[in-house]
């Protein structure tokens, strides 16, 4: 996707009031020291350890923004991601198998992020197709057509690499095998893969996958833990520094859980954090809200041996190398969102190239400062959705001619966000 393309893409969801899929790096301010010590303390040598932190911060505190901006970070330090939302009904914690699946079904690979407008399916496909022309020729160029040396030296080097399940190694090499030219016709060809990308996602029984791909099992809750590691081990074996995974849980979701529901997923969490050293090439984000610490019901306080290996969020801006990054104590200052607006000013221009009225550096100061000074600190609705939604706004009436005073821009943009 070019960037053009992108720019527009931030501007129409920025109307929104909502953050992008890409592009937050062109507009994002405030976090510059909190993502370099990421790059230097955690993304560089991933390859040989495994990490895990928590994000905490209350609903609008930007946890959302920072996942969408760490992921373009991750894909530029050669890793892949995965974003995973963490819920009582598809993922919850409690039955890691669910997390493990939902893992598979949000896996994207850095060319695939940057080269299509939409998510696919089943992304995970992306990833064993790149896997095979990298193991093969040792490059990303995409393929049409793989030949019989191809699949056979790629084959050789996943059944050589003894960390990954022997069934999760064949249904690998069932997949490559789709793409040979001697392989059944393509609408064949298709649903094969759709049925070898299902077993990874736990769907099919045992006995269908025994007839048709000879494996000995399917992914369950015995054996996703296993199946976790292969998965670690396998994207490695890829050429990849390794992959990120951005847990995002609902609001609150640990909170309607079941008590042995409860003491499912705090066992589960603990176990990730005793064995993360072992799972190396794994970054592990848990972006939750400050509840899931304190809650006296529901909260990790509940659970002694897991709120010792955790803690607390420090009354202090995050650095890198904290456990927990607290993001209420984030402080974005009036320059901050200053800067984020010439940034949004410089990207609508490039997207939508005028020379019509278009405000300049002191006028945009101007409007963030009285927008600010309009906003009530304790609005329901954060200032950086009214900011970025009366931007957009603003520079629409710049192009227009028809420039509305700031107090009624400012009631039309309120007015806006409480009905959404």
């Amino acid at each position: 996707m070019n960037r053009r393309n992108i720019e527009i893409q931030v501007i129409e969801a920025l109307r929104k009031g909502i953050p992008p899929q890409r592009g937050v790096n062109l507009y994002s301010v405030g976090n510059e020291r909190l993502i370099e010590g990421i790059k230097n303390y955690h993304l560089s040598g991933l390859a040989d350890r495994g990490i895990i932190r928590f994000l905490s911060g209350s609903w609008g505190s930007g946890k959302t923004h920072f996942f969408r901006l760490l992921r373009e970070v991750a894909f530029d330090n050669n890793c892949l991601v995965s974003n995973v939302e963490i819920n009582v009904n598809d993922a919850a914690l409690n039955k890691f198998e669910r997390v493990f699946y939902s893992i598979i079904r949000n896996i994207v690979t850095p060319q695939f992020f940057s080269k299509v407008d939409s998510y696919e399916a089943a992304p995970f496909g992306s990833v064993l197709r790149e896997a095979l022309i990298f193991l093969s020729t040792g490059e990303r160029t995409p393929f049409n057509e793989v030949s019989f040396e191809n699949f056979t030296q790629a084959s050789e080097i996943l059944f050589a690499e003894r960390s990954i399940d022997i069934d999760f190694k064949k249904m690998v090499q069932c997949y490559w095998q789709t793409f040979l030219p001697d392989a059944p016709d393509p609408l064949s060809q298709e649903r094969t893969r759709e049925e070898i990308l299902q077993w990874f996602s736990g769907e099919g029984s045992v006995s269908d996958y025994r007839k048709r791909f000879e494996v000995a099992k399917i992914i369950n809750k015995e054996n996703s833990k296993i199946m976790f590691q292969s998965l670690a081990s396998f994207v490695k074996l890829s050429g990849y520094s390794g992959l990120v995974i951005l847990f995002d849980e609902a609001e609150q979701a640990y909170s309607i859980m079941r008590k042995s529901a409860l003491k499912d997923a705090h066992n589960n969490l603990l176990s990730l954090i005793n064995n993360i050293e072992q799972l190396t090439g794994l970054f592990l984000i848990y972006a939750t809200t400050p509840d899931f610490f304190t809650d006296p019901k529901h909260g990790i306080v509940i659970y002694g041996a897991l709120a010792g290996r955790i803690g607390k969020p420090d009354q202090r801006s995050p650095r890198a190398l904290d456990t927990i990054w607290n993001f209420d104590e984030v402080v974005t200052e009036l320059s901050d969102y200053q800067a984020a607006a010439k940034k949004i000013r410089d990207i609508y221009l490039s997207a939508y190239p005028s020379e019509k009225n278009v405000p300049n550096d002191t006028d945009m100061e101007d409007l963030v400062e009285n927008l600010q000074g309009m906003h009530p600190s304790l609005s329901p609705v954060g200032f950086w959705r009214v900011l970025v939604t009366a931007l957009i706004s603003h520079l629409d009436d710049c192009l227009e001619g028809e420039v509305r005073p700031i107090e009624i821009l400012y009631d039309d943009i309120m007015d806006r966000l409480r009905e959404e």
